[in-house]
């Protein structure tokens, strides 16, 4: 009895080890090298793209930027890292990002096989189809025996296989590694119809020769919850991704803009919390009590992040809206 309780005791001073070993060892390495290590998307106009002049834009790019805002003292303290869906996981798995904000769905497998950590929800998405409008295809049973093209290693290959077979629709996958050479072949005709998230089937229909010559279909076909997310194994690291992406939930719930963040005041003693005049909560997470100003500061709330990148794509925002206005953002809180 007393050699297995002496193997439990090492056992856990092993684990409590590893873990304080782990707890801030992310932060203390991105302050260390001043600069965050970023993975995203570079050919998604609106949520990660870099133009002609090296110039990095997009809504996942601003989540990026709001993080270097809250660790660093500045949003353009990033490293953007391009990754093709097949990538990501590696780059989370390896460390060779310290965050993943590229339009990636969290599911269960990527929470346990991925050992990927998200952080709440910054799109409400779904899967839908795009075709050339002069096909006349307005229902999924019209796409049958048609060929659709989609990217390798996604859930949207997967959505898309388990969709067709449950309603019997006969198809063809199209399938390549890049999001680009997806849509180059949909433009060249190799295939009748493309599949992929709403969202960004908008994006890219967008930058067509012809957008009008083509037609989102209504269907939604899944569930797509969009956000950033980070390796197992270190809580604080964690906790301030999270914590970063609710406070741009709450700016705009309570009228917080990057205009008047610097000069907002309040009664209430939550918004005087978040912005950093009582409370302490900066310490909690290992950094100062001006944090959410920063971000707030470096790329506005979250309505001004949504409309600066997505207004311009007609993209709605649907179940985007904040809770009070029927949607789903719902910032959690400050205390």
């Amino acid at each position: 009895m007393k050699r297995r309780a002496c193997l439990i005791l090492t056992v856990a001073l092993l684990v409590l080890a590893v873990s304080a070993v782990a707890h801030g060892q992310t932060l203390e390495r991105v302050q260390a090298r001043g600069r965050l290590i970023c993975g995203v998307n570079n050919a998604l106009p609106g949520f990660g793209f870099i133009d002609s002049d090296g110039n990095w834009s997009g809504f996942d790019v601003d989540f990026c930027r709001a993080i270097a805002a809250a660790v660093l003292g500045s949003g353009d303290a990033v490293e953007f890292v391009p990754l093709s869906a097949a990538q990501r996981q590696p780059a989370i798995q390896t460390g060779e990002v310290d965050v993943l904000i590229r339009n990636t769905t969290w599911t269960l497998n990527r929470d346990t096989e991925w050992t990927a950590n998200f952080a709440p929800t910054t799109f409400y998405d779904g899967q839908g189809f795009m075709v050339r409008a002069d096909l006349g295809i307005v229902e999924l049973e019209d796409l049958a025996g048609a060929s659709i093209c989609v990217t390798r290693g996604t859930t949207t290959e997967l959505n898309l296989a388990d969709t067709m077979r449950a309603r019997g629709i006969p198809f063809t996958a199209v399938v390549f590694d890049e999001v680009d050479t997806v849509y180059n072949a949909y433009e060249q005709g190799r295939c009748d119809a493309v599949t992929s998230d709403k969202s960004q089937l908008a994006s890219r229909r967008a930058v067509m020769a012809d957008p009008d010559a083509h037609v989102i279909l209504e269907a939604t076909i899944s569930k797509e919850p969009l956000g950033p997310a980070v390796r197992h194994g270190d809580d604080q690291w964690f906790d301030i991704v999270k914590w970063v992406v609710n406070a741009t939930f709450f700016a705009e719930e309570y009228g917080i803009t990057q205009a008047n963040v610097a000069t907002f005041e309040s009664d209430n003693p939550e918004v005087n919390r978040f912005l950093g005049k009582e409370g302490g909560l900066g310490p909690m997470l290992g950094l100062d009590d001006q944090w959410a100003v920063r971000v707030i500061q470096a790329v506005g709330n979250y309505g001004e992040i949504y409309e600066r990148n997505l207004g311009p794509l007609g993209i709605p925002r649907g179940l985007n809206r904040q809770w009070t206005d029927g949607g789903l953002i719902f910032a959690y809180p400050f205390r």
